[in-house]
């Protein structure tokens, strides 16, 4: 049966019996030890929340949205809204919603986003959304869903219309360009193209997990939050752009929707980029780094172990890791009776729980004109303080200082993501969706909708090279401003 739950974000609401099941696995569940905002809760005291609380929301907003959706297609006869949307769809949009984030690492975005690029330099691009793939495809075979789905009335064989495929679909993402949709995804038919829109949209970046993370965070955070997603999806409907279907919104929530890119750009500048948090994040990082070298950390099987970094590729291995692994190295590290990776692992860790964080040496905004420059003067920054570091082969740059890019966006670089990729619909003619021109945006508008900010972080504690490093960074610095 259906089951209430109640939520401090949305209220009280109601999952169906799939939803449920799904929910009540052991690949669900390892969601509730996975920090939603990472080192965040090291500086926010309210940031405790899990991705857990996360995906239950976004799986419902899902349903919210795909059945707003349907409701006002049933009263446009000319869209063949009887078989436009239907149950299947509706529970498949649901699922996905529910899932997206299953493939979350330690401490969230460290272990995709920090820790896996360098663990992993040469191995080929990964993300969460890959791992959630593959942990969905766990999580059905493992609980031995499939019957269950079938009973819902899902269609698990075959080629078309495998909802399976659809699920996976979603989670991974809309489509970024304008290729037929029969040439990249087999879930569903050109028809259907919208309902990829719902969860994880890479077109204009306004989806359903955005929605729950912004009102979920900022509760969290104690931040305000200025977009209104109920509003969205009152306005919401599938209208038709130039023969392809796509999710508008009325031409006069504009305004709403500038709200939500900038609560995203505040969300990054107060929170998730905030200066220490980033500290802690590097430390984190750097101690699973350490904790990599043992090539047994992770065990899930009898006689069967791997590192950090190649647990991705082990479903039952990668179900095991959650943020937990930070307890796991302090242990292992007091129980080590000789010098070894794990007990240099645990000491940043302790470095984290005394407050001895990294030291910020600096930061650097660029300009406007510069902001294509950041690698340059990352690179121009890293061969400076590398001249502070004893040339005595003990000690290189990842053991002394780390350089990161912080960038604030709109979400689609330094492009506005409401004149250039999001369709509008006008109360006269509710079944055609255009784009509105620039110039008839609010003179309000931005005129640049992308920054970047470079940090450099001292990592030895009372270290007198600190000094030097200072110097290093505030000549660079000077010379990056005068030019």
């Amino acid at each position: 049966m259906a089951k209430v739950f109640n939520d401090p974000i949305h209220g009280h609401i109601e999952l169906p019996p799939l939803l449920v099941k799904i929910i009540d696995t052991p690949q669900f569940q390892r969601l509730r030890k996975i920090k939603q905002l990472g080192g965040g809760y090291y500086v926010f005291p309210g940031a405790s929340h899990n991705r857990f609380e996360h995906s239950v929301g976004v799986g419902h907003l899902a349903g919210e949205l795909v059945k707003a959706l349907r409701a006002k297609q049933l009263e446009e006869p000319s869209l063949n809204s009887e078989s436009l949307i239907n149950d299947r769809d509706v529970l498949c949009v649901q699922i996905a919603g529910l899932c997206h984030d299953l493939g979350h690492g330690p401490f969230s975005h460290v272990f995709d986003g920090m820790f896996n690029p360098q663990a992993d330099p040469n191995g080929e691009k990964w993300e969460h959304e890959d791992a959630s793939i593959l942990m969905f495809d766990h999580l059905v075979d493992d609980n031995k869903l499939t019957p269950v789905m079938n009973e819902y009335g899902l269609i698990t064989e075959g080629d078309n219309e495998n909802d399976l495929v659809f699920i996976k679909e979603m989670i991974k993402g809309s489509v970024k360009n304008n290729s037929p949709l029969n040439e990249l995804y087999k879930g569903r038919n050109n028809e259907k193209s919208f309902l990829y829109e719902i969860v994880a949209n890479k077109q204009n970046g306004i989806d359903v997990d955005k929605f729950d993370y912004f009102a979920r965070d900022c509760h969290h955070l104690g931040i305000q939050n200025n977009f209104d997603h109920r509003r969205f999806i009152v306005f919401a409907r599938v209208c038709n752009v130039d023969g392809q279907l796509h999710i508008c919104s009325r031409d006069k929530e504009m305004a709403n929707l500038y709200d939500m890119f900038h609560t995203r750009n505040s969300l990054h500048r107060r929170a998730y980029q905030h200066r220490v948090k980033m500290a802690v994040e590097i430390m984190i990082k750097d101690a699973l780094l350490k904790a990599d070298q043992d090539k047994h950390f992770i065990k899930w099987a009898e006689g069967k172990a791997c590192c950090l970094s190649k647990a991705k590729k082990h479903k039952e291995a990668y179900t095991k890791l959650t943020d937990e692994v930070i307890e796991q190295i302090l242990h292992y590290g007091a129980c080590s009776s000789t010098p070894s990776s794990l007990e240099e692992a645990a000491q940043i860790i302790q470095r984290i729980m005394r407050r001895d964080l990294y030291q910020l040496v600096g930061e650097i905004k660029l300009k406007k004109k510069d902001q294509e420059k950041a690698e340059d003067v990352t690179k121009r920054l890293k061969a400076e303080l590398a001249k502070v570091i004893p040339k005595d082969g003990k000690q290189d740059e990842n053991d002394n200082f780390e350089v990161k890019v912080a960038k604030f966006d709109y979400g689609k670089n330094n492009e506005d993501p409401i004149s250039n990729y999001t369709y509008f619909y006008s109360k006269f003619n509710p079944t055609i969706g255009f784009k509105i021109k620039p110039e008839e945006v609010s003179n309000l508008r931005p005129e640049c909708f992308s920054e970047k900010h470079i940090r450099v972080y001292w990592k030895r504690r009372n270290d007198k090279r600190l000094e030097d490093a200072k110097k290093c960074f505030e000549a660079v610095k000077k010379e990056v401003e005068e030019n």
